[in-house]
């Protein structure tokens, strides 16, 4: 197989996968290193292919959708109904991020869309010594949120409102 040809159908398996692909998996898949995935991703994105890398892997961008920044606070004991409101109505977290008086704008890549992730990163969180992002802005962040339409983004920031996440 050449380089080419493993590259498209790189290209082909992540298109395939709902969930992120670890570079893991896809070194084992196309019996290669680690690295020349690497390189290879490299190269797709410089094709302009919509490859987001995330903690768990390599996924493609949905084709159609819009996005919004949601300046957001709550408490520890909130991320999960926080994350969970976005997604039940149909939004995918995509980052969280904080504006810092002394470091400036610090950004974290989320990828959560489904309610397995929202457990995930809250069990990533339990087992960690680490604080979430917003622990440095008492409670202030935000988040950018990807949905299908804007009727989706207008209703996941009315939901927001209710529950008092925004700002």
């Amino acid at each position: 197989m050449t380089g080419e040809e493993r590259r498209s159908a790189l290209l082909d398996f992540i298109r395939g996968s709902k969930t992120p692909v670890s570079g893991t998996v896809l070194a084992n898949k196309f019996q290669v290193s680690r690295q020349v995935i690497v390189q290879d991703i490299a190269l797709l994105r410089a094709a302009n292919e919509e490859i987001l890398s995330t903690p768990k892997g390599y996924l493609m961008l949905p084709a159609t959708s819009v996005s919004r920044v949601f300046h957001v606070t709550h408490t520890d004991e909130q991320i999960f109904e926080e994350l969970n409101t976005i997604i039940t109505l149909g939004g995918r977290v995509v980052d969280v991020f904080i504006d810092h008086d002394v470091y400036g704008s610090l950004h974290a890549n989320l990828n959560i869309a489904s309610g397995k992730n929202i457990t995930d990163f809250i069990d990533s969180l339990g087992s960690s010594q680490s604080k979430p992002l917003n622990a440095l802005t008492c409670g202030s962040h935000y988040h950018t949120v990807e949905a299908v339409n804007t009727e989706s983004l207008d209703n996941i920031e009315a939901t927001l409102k209710s529950k008092g996440f925004l700002i």
